[in-house]
């Protein structure tokens, strides 16, 4: 038996997912949807940084003012802001004002810029575990919140100068990525 429940339309999903109007469109089209891209790709590490210490919903409703104030989080745009640009930052009511994930999000950006085009997305997805290795979890307690290949993704990442990035954090952009499908077995966009 699995920990799906039917939502509003009767499809079965993971129950997270039925908390918010917001999260079943984020849970439909979005969460474990393969993301490429460097600077997709570091839009949501940054955002799974600012998610650090709070509840997702929070992130995901500002994230168009996250999106805003950090230019679409374009790698080369970010790594251009100048320190008026982060007290600026701290003012905008639009994100989570945090003065360490804003230093860690402009830093981020400034080593990114020395990294060839696709070497991030290279380097995450090469943490990608094996589909066929990870049974669909039934329950929510089957999803791990960190794993062998989040921990090494965690470590690379940080070894390469990418600050605010711990296992945990890495592991929920594996999942909101696509490298793990951690949709549980019954939910409806499992195979999607």
């Amino acid at each position: 038996m699995s920990d799906a429940l039917a939502g509003p339309d009767g499809a079965l999903r993971c129950p997270w997912a039925l908390s918010t109007e917001d999260y079943v469109s984020y849970h439909d089209k979005e969460w474990g949807r393969p993301v490429h891209g460097d600077d997709a790709l570091y839009e949501r590490l940054c955002l799974e940084a600012f998610q650090s210490g709070l509840s997702w919903i929070t992130i995901l409703r500002r994230r168009p003012g996250f999106r805003a104030a950090f230019a679409d989080f374009k790698i080369a745009s970010v790594a251009a802001f100048t320190d008026a640009d982060k007290e600026r930052l701290l003012g905008d009511p639009g994100i989570i004002r945090n003065r360490a994930k804003i230093e860690a999000t402009v830093a981020n950006a400034r080593v990114l810029t020395d990294w060839a085009p696709g070497e991030l997305d290279e380097l995450i997805w090469s943490f990608a575990p094996d589909p066929a290795a990870r049974p669909a979890p039934k329950r929510l307690a089957d999803v791990p919140a960190v794993t062998d290949e989040s921990t090494a993704l965690s470590k690379t990442l940080k070894k390469r100068g990418i600050r605010f990035v711990g296992p945990t954090t890495a592991y929920a952009l594996m999942q909101a990525c696509g490298l793990v499908n951690d949709h549980l077995v019954d939910c409806a966009a499992r195979g999607l």
